[in-house]
């Protein structure tokens, strides 16, 4: 059953019940209310009517046998009104005694009825009918008819109104869920990025929201599966290539190899292993499967053995590395050969993109926690290159991915550096962000919690 068919049955429920219960509630207020409103005040009349039945059935011996002939009430003192017309009938419901001109059932209906008891004991019942009470007792019948047809028509009418309206919110309140059904078969069928229509602002939306941004990840996740089988093959070809080019010319040459010929192919061994290696340690990281040895840690003394590791490049281009401690001498908890292999990287490409006679600021302070969160510590890395478009940002950690397409391997790297800084960071529950504009330098910050082993 369709959740709209299961929403439309509750809400009809609930109103058709509601329908009979206020209907029987009414009906019960309106009979008791009815019931209890003084048709006519007879009260004499009845009161002497049943003293005399009463004391006719003491005196007959307990029976009312012959009670329609009795001279003692013919000839009693009491004198009815000549419009009045009176029944006394058994508690069977038998007639046993009449007088007037109205006939029984009109008696019974619009009449007075009052119980006559004797010693406690009921005996018999009797009506009292004149034209008042009568009167009397058609309003009272016809307000309660009324009623009751004034109820059942417009609960009918309420309940049909009700489930017409029952049926249009239910159709209304799943029509986001039918509109996102499609979406969801045509992702299942493989058609990723497929978007769901977005036209409440509800939680329905918000699922829709939540569906499409899932289709593009998993459209986004696909196309960077697909581009990363195209950059591996792309990255080993090169170095495979140049080495059965070097041993096929070794082959042919059928000669001794001189050791200087050994050097290009251990080049290219070298840099195959760094690209399995990276790709080793990326996956883990992405598989939050990455060890972390965690140890109190003096961040400014690791940046500083990073520095002098490659000052000697900096030198050579005439690069001034400065390092501005804005906090004294923090310590916190970080694998340090993870966090040396972030550094530098960042480092060394701030270098390598900095013209000679440039610069490279590394500075170190503290992030104030806020509520709830923990202190952080803020490394950024700026230095005074081309910058970076504003194109590029978005995908500077990707995998593979060069702002420089023209870049050469030997001048670029595999490009790989940022992808594997990013995960390492994230792996110690940091961020890292990335500040450019074309011409104004870069900017790598990174905040690292000082979380205890």
């Amino acid at each position: 059953m369709t959740i709209r068919r299961k929403l439309f049955l509750a809400m009809a429920s609930f109103i058709v019940t509601m329908s009979v219960l206020f209907v029987l509630v009414t009906q019960f207020v309106v009979k008791a209310t009815l019931e209890h409103i003084r048709v006519a005040d007879r009260t004499y009349e009845i009161e002497s009517l049943s003293k005399l039945f009463a004391d006719y059935y003491r005196h007959n011996g307990g029976t009312w046998e012959n009670v329609q002939q009795a001279p003692a009430i013919k000839n009693s003192h009491y004198e009815s009104p000549a419009d009045a017309s009176y029944l006394l009938m058994s508690p069977e419901q038998k007639p046993l005694y009449q007088r007037g001109t109205a006939n029984v059932e009109l008696i019974k209906r619009l009449g007075i009825r009052t119980p006559i008891r004797l010693d406690g004991e009921k005996i018999a019942l009797l009506y009292y009918h004149d034209p008042e009470v009568a009167n009397m007792s058609r309003i009272q019948l016809g307000i309660g008819s009324s009623v009751s047809i004034l109820l059942l028509a417009s609960s009918i009418l309420f309940a049909i109104l009700s489930l017409l309206v029952a049926y249009w919110l239910s159709k209304r309140l799943t029509k986001p869920i039918r509109l996102l059904i499609p979406a969801i078969r045509s992702l299942g069928q493989g058609q990723l990025g497929i978007q769901a229509p977005v036209i409440s602002k509800d939680e329905y939306a918000t699922v829709a929201r939540a569906f499409n941004d899932m289709s593009q990840q998993l459209l986004r996740a696909e196309d960077v599966r697909r581009n990363f089988v195209a950059d591996v093959a792309h990255e080993l070809r090169t170095p495979i290539t140049i080495l059965r080019g070097k041993l096929d010319l070794v082959q042919q040459g059928g000669r001794s190899i001189d050791p200087e010929m050994l050097l290009p192919l251990q080049d290219e061994l070298i840099r195959l292993t760094r690209l399995v290696d990276d790709l080793h340690q990326l996956s883990l990281a992405e598989a939050k499967k990455l060890s972390i040895e965690r140890k109190p840690t003096n961040v400014p003394a690791l940046l500083q053995r990073v520095i002098d590791r490659v000052s000697v490049d900096a030198e050579s281009k005439h690069i001034q590395i400065e390092l501005d401690m804005e906090t004294p001498s923090p310590e916190i908890h970080i694998d340090p050969n993870r966090m040396t292999q972030v550094f530098l990287n960042l480092i060394m490409n701030a270098v390598r993109y900095t013209p000679p006679g440039g610069s490279v600021t590394i500075t170190v302070k503290d992030d104030p926690a806020q509520a709830g969160s923990l202190d952080m510590l803020r490394i950024t890395v700026s230095d005074t290159g081309p910058g970076i478009a504003a194109e590029h940002l978005p995908y500077i950690f990707n995998r593979f991915y060069r702002t420089d397409e023209a870049r050469t391997r030997n001048s670029g790297g595999m490009g790989l550096g940022l992808a594997i800084a990013k995960e390492f960071v994230l792996a110690h529950s940091g961020t890292i962000d990335v500040e450019s504009r074309p011409g104004q330098g870069t900017t790598f910050v990174i905040q690292l919690p000082n979380i205890p082993e």
